[in-house]
């Protein structure tokens, strides 16, 4: 298929934190399935490639989710009344131990992909379960959908429910090579991704395995980082010898540097940790709906944009109760905004162009070069009609891109697509 080609609209983008980039009535060019760059005026070396005039259409890069559990997304909306772990003992184990059963995942995956492929995500970064034959049914049908997706088989040998915790260390280890041999090849916009949970239900034994399993394929990393205060004294006790949360994966090798790795949350990640943060290039998946839902505390996210470290989103479902990350844009904003006024006056709010970076360019570094439309960027593309989002003011492209985030109306996708092949 030809994945060369030329949109026109209203085209906005990000070039860096601080840049929302504009282009009323502009032209987009894909040239094998990579941005040629973005023109008020077409020049004459692609007025040959086929062009699709979108009129007074909005296209803004695909939005990419950094973290994100697809088995939860069957009870979206459930126990927001607990906190963290009582959460995950009541709903989250008793829920991921049904995928066992394929045809159950089956049905289950199906809704999940379905709704993710409708919304304005183009790429994600997803935790599935510790079954093997789930997991690679999961990634075959997020091949199918056309979504760019990395899926982790989960690992867990400890402090789980007996129905879904791996028997040891050795049978995690051993399961998830299994799952690498199986897809070896068999994908083009399908990744695995090393998944340990989190540090309290993995043994050191398994941490060592995963390490082992990790630099044999190269693999990234995808886990948890000091989400909850309950949780961070529980890896306390079951760490002593580590100088925080986030060492107790580096003296594993399980924390970036030649591992490139997403930690989500990072909410109550202190100074020395957010510096060894750094120091590894670990990305930080700010999750701002389940900062709320699950009761866990407000990301200093401003501490770490200014601090360099490297940040995007996720929607954390079912901590979080939505895949658009449109809304967990404007959730992001809104969060900020609460931790300025009533935790620390030194984080101001994000802005919504702050928050579209993080939403596009920001998450999309962990892919590579995802997430604008400067030449060289792969060519994810979402077109969005705003027309039902009424108003008699004379609306600037910035400001109606504005209204979109903060509406978070998913009604709006015309088209879309990945790596320059239309999916919707």
């Amino acid at each position: 298929m030809d994945k060369s080609f030329v949109l026109r609209g209203n085209i906005c983008y990000s070039k860096n934190m601080r840049e929302l980039h504009t282009v009323p009535r502009g032209y987009l060019v894909c040239e094998n399935g990579r941005s040629a760059g973005v023109f008020r005026e077409l020049p004459g070396a692609f007025k040959h490639l086929p062009l699709e005039d979108f009129g007074e259409r909005i296209i803004i890069p695909g939005l990419i989710d950094l973290h994100i559990h697809a088995p939860q997304f069957s009870y979206r909306g459930l126990g927001m009344d607990l906190e963290l772990l009582n959460w995950l003992d009541t709903y989250t184990f008793p829920e991921e131990a049904k995928y066992k059963n394929i045809e159950y995942a089956r049905r289950a995956y199906a809704d999940f992909v379905e709704d993710v492929k409708k919304g304005p995500n183009t790429r994600a970064v997803v935790f599935a379960t510790v079954h093997v034959l789930a997991t690679e049914l999961l990634m075959d049908m997020l091949e199918a959908s056309g979504l760019v997706t990395m899926v982790g088989k989960v690992n867990m040998d400890r402090n789980a429910s007996p129905d879904l915790q791996e028997e040891s260390a050795e049978a995690s280890a051993r399961a998830t090579s299994e799952w690498l041999a199986d897809i070896a090849g068999k994908y083009k916009n399908t990744y695995p991704i090393i998944t340990p949970r989190f540090i309290p239900s993995c043994t050191d034994e398994l941490m060592r395995a995963l390490k082992t399993i990790q630099a044999e394929h190269g693999l990234p990393i995808q886990s948890h980082l000091s989400e909850n205060k309950n949780e961070i004294e529980w890896v306390k006790e079951l760490c002593p010898g580590s100088a925080s949360y986030g060492d107790a994966y580096d003296r594993f090798g399980l924390f970036g540097g030649s591992a490139k790795t997403i930690m989500a949350h990072c909410v109550w990640s202190d100074e020395d940790e957010s510096d060894l943060i750094e120091e590894r290039g670990v990305f930080v998946a700010h999750c701002p709906q389940s900062n709320t839902n699950i009761c866990s505390g407000i990301a200093p996210i401003r501490r770490y944009i200014e601090k360099g470290l490297r940040v995007g989103l996720g929607s954390d479902v079912a901590g979080g109760s939505d895949t658009s990350l449109f809304k967990i844009m404007r959730s992001a904003i809104e969060v900020s905004k609460l931790r300025w006024r009533l935790v620390d006056r030194c984080d101001t709010p994000l802005t919504v162009g702050e928050a579209f970076f993080l939403g596009t360019m920001g998450g999309g570094e962990f892919f590579g070069k995802a997430g604008s439309f400067d030449e060289g960027y792969e060519f994810d593309a979402v077109v969005l009609d705003d027309t039902n989002l009424k108003s008699p003011l004379e609306l600037s492209l910035k400001d109606r891109v504005a209204r979109i985030v903060m509406y978070a109306d998913d009604r709006n996708i015309d088209a879309k697509f990945v790596r320059g092949t239309k999916i919707l």
